[in-house]
């Protein structure tokens, strides 16, 4: 067997795709990631890593492409980590998705007799984002706005990101030509000095209403007015112009105190026929158009006749709840952030929605206590974060014995581990359904169908 080492180069046939997109070749069985490879391809590398089990490899020549391979539309793609798949096409995204859900559900689920359905994708997969939120440094010659490459705090100046909203790249442009006028100082993360940390820029795909969002390091800044004209003479959509106060040593981007310099608090959108009202806080999917394709699945799934009692585990700001209470007889939603709740209670009075209901607390913890109550749900929908179900939840919601479960996920892994356990409880996962909302990048969302064995 060869003896790897770090700076080696070596040519190798792709064999297959790790979870990130990033292809896999296996020389005399041992494992080399390879970002920017394709499965299919022959390639040079060179070793920039190399543990007992696998290595990580650079990507030097590509020596026979993949008929699958596409120019990036975007300059700086290679360098900035806010994409992974654009050197893929999209047909070829879409199948890679559904295959990672596949490979997860048969290997850390185990299983085998599940109908796991294409992906489904966009019509234009690109400029699809209604919020982006984007560090500010100090570079060599000019503010630098951008995303940060790929394991690391290097913010990769952009002018153009071709994932978000055109708003956004006029944002930054703005944002940039002030701070170099002005000489407004960027934060610098390790000092903890400097003024501007991150820019956020909010788009409402259908009301059209634009929110910028300047996050300082400091309660007041220089040159403010000249910021607001600015923004108001060249943005026509803008309806909120906000200042986000974050002056903690952290990763997090927004501080708890936000101040309207100009305009509303808010701004607004629609999913479906429903209104919601924006803060800079708020939750909100950051793809309009696949998230009403995700909640129309959802709904689909849950196959509500007007009688149903629904139970909607981690309802965030309460969208999906908004969406089931269209056909259920009544909504229960619980979350454990409290101002979610506040904006879900809100939402649902904006939309005259009456036959939801909003707690606080854990759902592992409050759904039992709804049971105990005598309130038990016929379907219930869990939209967990990344992590997935506490298993106690999963179990309280087997004990209680609902017809159906609809599991909304962000992460098939654990999407896979939860639903082995909800097979060994009575259920029986019966279909799942990838859907891409986040194109160009390795994210993948799905609704999977998960019935009572009768």
């Amino acid at each position: 067997m060869l003896d790897f080492k770090k700076n080696q180069e070596l040519i190798v046939d792709i064999i297959s795709e790790g979870y990130e997109g990033e292809g896999v070749a296996k020389p005399e069985g041992f494992p080399i990631f390879v970002s920017g490879a394709l499965k299919g391809e022959k390639v040079k590398i060179r070793l920039v890593k190399v543990s007992k089990n696998h290595g990580y490899g650079k990507l030097i020549e590509i020596l026979e492409p993949s008929k699958e391979r596409v120019e990036p539309v975007c300059p700086i793609y290679k360098r900035c980590g806010g994409c992974q798949l654009q050197h893929m096409s999209y047909e070829e995204q879409l199948r890679f998705k559904k295959n990672r859900v596949t490979d997860c559900l048969e290997r850390i689920g185990k299983l085998k007799d599940v109908v796991i359905h294409p992906t489904l994708g966009m019509d234009n997969p690109l400029r699809y984002r209604n919020k982006v939120q984007l560090p500010v440094g100090r570079g060599e010659t000019e503010p630098a706005i951008g995303f940060y490459a790929a394991r690391s705090h290097e913010i990769i100046n952009l002018q153009q990101c071709y994932i978000q909203h055109q708003v956004g790249d006029e944002v930054v442009q703005l944002t940039r030509s002030w701070m170099k006028e002005y000489n407004i100082q960027a934060y610098d993360e390790e000092s903890g000095s400097g003024v501007v940390r991150h820019v956020m820029i909010r788009k409402g795909f259908k009301s059209g209403e634009a929110m910028v969002v300047l996050v300082t390091n400091t309660a007041k800044f220089p040159h403010k007015e000249e910021f607001i004209n600015l923004i108001v003479q060249n943005i026509p959509d803008v309806k909120s112009i906000i200042q986000n106060i974050n002056t903690k040593k952290t990763n997090v981007v927004l501080g708890l105190e936000n101040i309207t310099l100009w305009g509303s608090d808010t701004i607004s959108d629609y999913i479906g026929p429903f209104k919601f009202n924006i803060s800079p806080l708020s939750f909100f999917q950051v793809n309009p158009v696949q998230t009403e394709v995700l909640y129309g699945k959802t709904l689909e799934y849950a196959e509500l006749t007007g009688e149903e009692v629904v139970f909607d585990a981690y309802c965030g700001t309460g969208t999906i709840s908004l969406f089931l209470s269209q056909k259920a007889r009544k909504v229960y939603g619980v979350e454990i952030i409290e101002a979610a709740i506040i904006n879900a209670r809100e939402n649902a009075v904006l939309n005259g929605i009456e036959n939801a209901e909003f707690f606080v607390g854990e759902a592992e913890k409050v759904i039992p206590e709804l049971i105990s109550q005598g309130k038990k749900a016929d379907v219930v929908v869990v939209d967990p974060p990344r992590k997935g179900c506490e298993k106690s939840l999963i179990e309280a919601i087997a004990k209680m014995g609902p017809r159906r479960v609809v599991y909304v996920s962000c992460d098939p892994a654990t999407l896979a581990r939860d639903l082995a356990i909800f097979e060994t409880l009575g259920y029986k996962t019966i279909e799942v359904q990838p859907v891409d909302m986040f194109p160009q990048t390795a994210h993948v969302e799905c609704v999977a169908l998960i019935t009572r064995n009768i």
